[in-house]
């Protein structure tokens, strides 16, 4: 038999709750110790969905993103609902030869690409969650989330009263849920009375980007979406990258408007206002949206072979429940899919 007496003596020396090794040495012990567990119901695919019906086209700055018409829509969402995907976060894109103008007016077009998706996937797909962007930069001539005074700045009280218009009309097409991404003071109390005066503030969920920041990781959507702006950028009216405190601001003012839930974008980076969030709105669901850039950054460093792109995307998005998100819009959310599966 061995001798144990000086491993006795040397456990005798040591803090019992030093000794953390037990807790960890098992794959399924390990996922116990997360405090919040990747499941496929916390994950919304964002969807682009255009005004050419029969467009299905590859976006080259979002691996594995395509760009899809009406008519080929649930060809591809289809077998992803049947692995298990639960929500869909809808952006239309509008590309007709004059479709666009100062305010936005394709947004809320009922023959246009939201609102046909909309009913289409209401029909047939009944068990989908459906949620509608809400913002005016894929559909204004100048590329901006609001309507413009002459010097080029937002007019907030025609932009939110716009704003407010569109995700109404989205609701009464059928959407679950509206998230304005505009991030234009005072818009979310607007929608709550337009969506009160049309009957449909019981039934329909307003989820505010209440901490979005302005940045350079949302190239690759804007690919997508194509909705660059025309001219000059959206720092006057999306948060500065070093602005906490007005991050903090911002998520309590779209708490008292009436927001019933927060999303966070970007994610990786901003990982501070998601703890912030997840404690100044710990009653409603925090989102974390990992944007364009992220996403496109994970598969460029996993082509250089920097990364084994499953083993960082777990470690990113599990980054995400670790700050207090509850929901993740991501862009691999058909990877996850099936990795989850």
């Amino acid at each position: 038999m061995p001798d144990h007496t000086a491993e006795f003596l040397q456990v005798n020396q040591t803090h019992i709750s030093s000794i953390l090794g037990g807790g960890y040495n098992h794959p399924l012990l390990r996922e116990w110790q997360n405090e919040r567990q990747l499941t496929k119901n916390i994950f919304i695919f964002p969807l682009f969905v255009s005004d050419d019906p029969e467009e299905e086209t590859a976006i080259p700055s979002l691996p594995g993103i395509k760009r899809f018409g009406i008519r080929k829509l649930l060809d591809y969402v289809v077998p992803l609902v049947n692995k298990g995907l639960r929500a869909v976060l809808l952006f239309g894109v509008p590309m007709k030869p004059g479709c666009k103008d100062m305010f936005g007016t394709a947004a809320d077009d009922p023959d246009g690409p939201v609102i046909q998706a909309v009913k289409l996937l209401r029909k047939e797909l009944p068990d989908l969650y459906i949620i509608c962007d809400v913002c005016l930069c894929e559909y204004t001539s100048h590329g901006h989330c609001g309507v413009l005074y002459d010097d080029g700045s937002i007019n907030r009280e025609q932009s939110v009263r716009r704003i407010a218009a569109v995700a109404v009309n989205y609701a009464k097409a059928g959407a679950h849920c509206v998230a304005p991404s505009d991030m234009i003071d005072g818009r979310i109390r607007d929608i709550k009375l337009g969506l009160i005066q049309a009957g449909l503030a019981h039934k329909t969920f307003v989820m505010s980007y209440a901490a979005k920041f302005s940045g350079n990781l949302y190239g690759p959507f804007r690919d997508a979406a194509c909705s660059a702006p025309s001219e000059g950028d959206r720092k006057c009216y999306q948060l500065p990258s070093g602005g906490r405190g007005l991050a903090r601001r911002a998520l309590r003012r779209d708490l008292d408007e009436g927001a019933d839930g927060i999303i966070v974008k970007p994610s990786t980076f901003y990982l501070d206002i998601m703890a912030d969030a997840a404690e100044i709105a710990k009653d409603i669901p925090i989102c974390a949206y990992h944007v364009s850039g992220e996403y496109s950054m994970l598969h460029a460093a996993a082509e250089a072979g920097v990364v084994d792109l499953k083993s960082i995307a777990f470690e990113a998005h599990q980054g995400f429940l670790r700050a207090g998100a509850r929901l993740i819009i991501s862009y691999m959310t058909p990877e996850f899919l099936d990795w989850l599966s």
